[in-house]
């Protein structure tokens, strides 16, 4: 069984993670995993920590000569901008004045800082928001830089594309070829339409002006995936229950689609059904509204999934909030932040997308 799991604070040292369960004889390229890497820290309505951080990965097991020897694969990335946090991200115990210089007590509308406090009972937000960032998904990037290789072993490819930024969005035919390009053709939106991407621009840098924040959707596609991945026989064995609880854990993501769901909630069944041909004894549709996957299980097509992210948290207009600590109303907390997370969160998408297909096809 294929797993991963991160570590690491937004501020601390370094991210760490460990994928455990890959196949032997794996060829791994620290250098595919860097191009991840370098594809999750370009974008429009980025801030000022992509300045700071060059992501670059060291592999410290599970590797040798090119190739996973099937041991637990621990990779780390180091934090640059630890080293302008002195004592605010310390291990070791501080004198009192030091903590309190360094406490958090004002949390944000929208990010995890109250629940989080709310859940342990901490009087300092920053033990939350630190874990709780979304600087966690180099993390998982470099993990889906191993489990996009052992996918190209099996002819499966994904990519991703801006679809929507706040109310604008893309509405011109695409392909999976085209979804491909969008990164070097545009990497500051990675959208597939020019005329819409110099839109969705000029709406960060407005929103940038007004010190605002801006969500939007990720279309991201997996081709070349064989028919009769998942199962339709127990809940938690569907393909596409796995892959919405993947995408909904990455930061800022509050709802997944599978295809075009959405809209075929409107529709008629004989208006959004894929109607099943077969040529040289293979089974094909013309359409693919149901996103490549049926009761759970895959059909050949390719796998379309949408995540649709919320604004980020963090306002340099600061939203009202209240003090953990005095219970007074004060305006909330304003860590350094995006303006807008989605052109870069694709990359993302793509990581924990192929994280399930790896861990399915292995099987």
């Amino acid at each position: 069984m294929i797993r991963f799991f991160t570590a690491g604070e937004s501020h601390g040292k370094a991210l760490t993670v460990i994928v455990d369960g890959m196949p032997a004889g794996i060829p791994i390229s620290i250098d595919f995993i860097n191009a991840e890497l370098a594809k999750r820290q370009v974008g429009a309505g980025s801030g000022g920590r992509m300045q700071i951080e060059k992501d670059e990965v060291e592999i410290l097991s599970g590797v040798r000569f090119g190739k996973t020897i099937a041991s637990p694969i621990a990779m780390i990335i180091w934090n640059r901008d630890n080293a302008n946090w002195g004592d605010t991200m310390s291990v070791e115990d501080q004198p009192d004045r030091v903590k309190d210089s360094a406490r958090v007590t004002a949390p944000r509308p929208g990010h995890a800082d109250l629940a989080g406090v709310q859940k342990h009972g901490f009087e300092d937000v920053r033990n939350v928001l630190e874990r709780a960032s979304a600087r966690e998904t180099a993390a998982r990037v470099a993990a889906g830089g191993i489990f996009k290789q052992y996918l190209l072993t099996k002819n499966v490819e994904i990519a991703s594309h801006t679809l929507q930024i706040g109310d604008i969005t893309v509405d011109s035919e695409y392909s999976f070829d085209d979804i491909k390009k969008t990164y070097e053709n545009d990497p500051e939106i990675r959208c597939v339409d020019p005329g819409k991407s110099r839109e969705m621009k000029q709406l960060i840098q407005r929103t940038r002006i007004d010190k605002d924040t801006l969500g939007g959707v990720i279309e991201t596609w997996a081709v070349g995936v064989p028919a009769g991945l998942g199962d339709y026989a127990q809940w938690d064995t569907k393909l596409d229950g796995l892959i919405a609880q993947a995408m909904m854990s990455i930061q800022s993501v509050k709802a997944v689609e599978v295809g075009s769901a959405v809209a075929n909630a409107s529709k008629f069944g004989s208006d959004v059904h894929d109607e099943i041909h077969i040529k040289n004894d293979e089974y094909f549709r013309k359409t693919n509204r149901a996103g490549g996957i049926e009761g759970g299980v895959t059909n050949g097509m390719p796998i379309v999934v949408r995540s649709y992210l919320k604004p980020i948290s963090t306002l340099y207009n600061p939203l009202q909030t209240v003090d953990i600590i005095s219970k007074k109303s004060v305006e909330a907390t304003v860590e350094r932040s995006d303006i807008c997370v989605v052109p870069r969160a694709g990359v993302v998408s793509e990581a924990m997308l192929a994280y399930v297909l790896a861990s399915v096809v292995s099987k």
